[in-house]
């Protein structure tokens, strides 16, 4: 199986039950968190994930809403007598801000905690069946978003689909058609939709997207389906998302919490 949950699909501030920005993606049992917002931990138990099996933990960048749970959740792995390792992926300042909280609070966990820094796009993990890259987006700090790739299928699926399954997570960024060159062709793609078009010089100086820019993108990638997330907080209601990005890319998806959506 190969699948992305959403934990949190909110920016900066958590409104009307929605949560900043995490994500699960699960490859036939290979458990990977993307970012890690505030409450992540709290949806992992709601939604009933068995979050001791997630291996890598990857930080797109050190925005609050994209981190401030990580610290909680490696603490709460501590406390939970986690013996295997974990590695954390990160702007090169996510290594010294985790070292010194757990410095400071004099937190010595029962597992060994592998902190990575992303200092440039490229491979970050591959094993015999997936591979997991990093690409530059373009927001107010670095950030990057990430690809899961596939390397082999069964021959069962191999007949059905024809191709290993692809999935592109798309952090903060500004409309920018550069990101055509990671994420063209991919069967889902998740792209922030932090505003709708009629604020789009809003989202321009934020270094934010609408939901019509989004699929302006997913229209000239090629892809399969576009999922929009990353939310503001002034917005209660979110069927105008889906409404505009649709006019112009059917396929699309809200990011609903606590959904999980097959590739």
């Amino acid at each position: 199986m190969f699948s992305v949950t959403i934990l949190g699909n909110n920016s900066a501030v958590p409104a009307y039950e929605r949560l900043p920005s995490s994500q699960l993606v699960n490859i036939d049992g290979q458990k990977f968190l993307v970012d890690c917002g505030e409450g992540t931990q709290l949806q992992l138990i709601r939604y009933k994930i068995k979050y001791s099996r997630i291996s890598h933990i990857f930080i797109s960048h050190l925005h609050g809403d994209h981190y401030f749970g990580l610290i909680g959740l490696i603490n709460s792995f501590g406390l939970l007598n986690r013996q295997q390792d974990l590695v954390v992926f990160g702007p090169p300042p996510l290594k010294k801000i985790l070292e010194l909280q757990l410095q400071v609070a004099s937190t010595r966990l029962p597992f060994s905690l592998h902190i990575k820094e992303i200092t440039g796009p490229g491979m970050l993990l591959e094993t015999e069946d997936i591979e997991i890259s990093c690409f530059p987006t373009d927001h107010r700090i670095t950030c990057y978003g990430f690809s899961f790739c596939e390397k082999t299928i069964t021959r069962k699926r191999l007949a059905a689909q024809g191709q290993p399954r692809r999935y592109a997570y798309c952090a903060d960024t500004r409309y920018n058609e550069s990101l055509l060159t990671y994420v063209s062709e991919y069967d889902l793609m998740y792209h922030e939709a932090t505003y709708l078009d009629d604020q789009r010089e809003k989202a321009e100086l934020r270094f934010h997207s609408t939901a019509k820019q989004a699929a302006q993108l997913a229209q000239k990638a090629k892809v399969n389906r576009l999922l929009l997330g990353h939310f503001s907080s002034q917005y209660e209601k979110l069927e105008a998302f889906k409404n505009e990005a649709r006019e112009i890319f059917p396929n699309t998806e809200i990011a609903e919490q606590g959904v999980t959506y097959l590739l």
